[in-house]
């Protein structure tokens, strides 16, 4: 039996376009092969500048400022997306649940897939599971990485351990000069 995988590794896939961008084509198909997408992508030529408007499109989810917003703007990324739930035995794995057709583009299938994904990660896991790195808030701190909680406790606020670390050190430096 397979259990569906779209929640974390989709949502976790668009994390990682948005936070470092692949450079062409080439870069965005073995990202997407190291994030578990097996399935081939007909080429086309806009696929890497239409991929981009995908990922810039679901920031707006990330960035969302309540939870009503985030709904709102997934719904209707979810609604844009022209594929439908199908069953698939592809490279013999066993049957499981694709939200694809086997000939569409690669932006159309990652719109499909992440906000599916999206929409899994967020309701299973919890509303607040999904923004910015914290040590983009604090002051004078440039990250505006996406972070993605999957922590058993739910409390990842920063996209790094190097971001938690300077954020503590700045805490610590400003209770020290007070």
């Amino acid at each position: 039996m397979h259990l569906n995988p779209y929640g974390e590794y989709a949502v976790i896939l668009a994390a990682s376009l948005a936070n470092d961008w692949p450079a062409d084509r080439p870069a965005l198909l073995a990202r997407t092969r190291e994030h578990g997408m097996t399935m081939p992508f007909p080429p086309e030529a806009e696929d890497h500048a239409r991929t981009r408007a995908v990922i810039d499109e679901w920031l707006r989810v990330v960035d969302a400022p309540s939870d009503e917003q985030r709904a709102e703007v997934l719904n209707t990324l979810m609604a844009s997306a022209t594929a439908y739930p199908r069953l698939t035995n592809h490279d013999n794995e066993g049957w499981h649940l694709h939200y694809r057709d086997w000939n569409m583009s690669l932006p159309d299938i990652l719109l499909a897939v992440i906000t599916v994904g999206t929409a899994l990660h967020l309701t299973t896991r919890g509303m607040h599971r999904l923004g910015r790195c914290a040590a983009g808030l604090d002051e004078g701190d440039e990250c505006r990485n996406v972070v993605v909680d999957v922590t058993r406790n739910g409390r990842q606020r920063y996209c790094s351990v190097r971001c938690a670390n300077r954020a503590a050190v700045r805490r610590h430096r400003a209770r020290a000069t007070r």
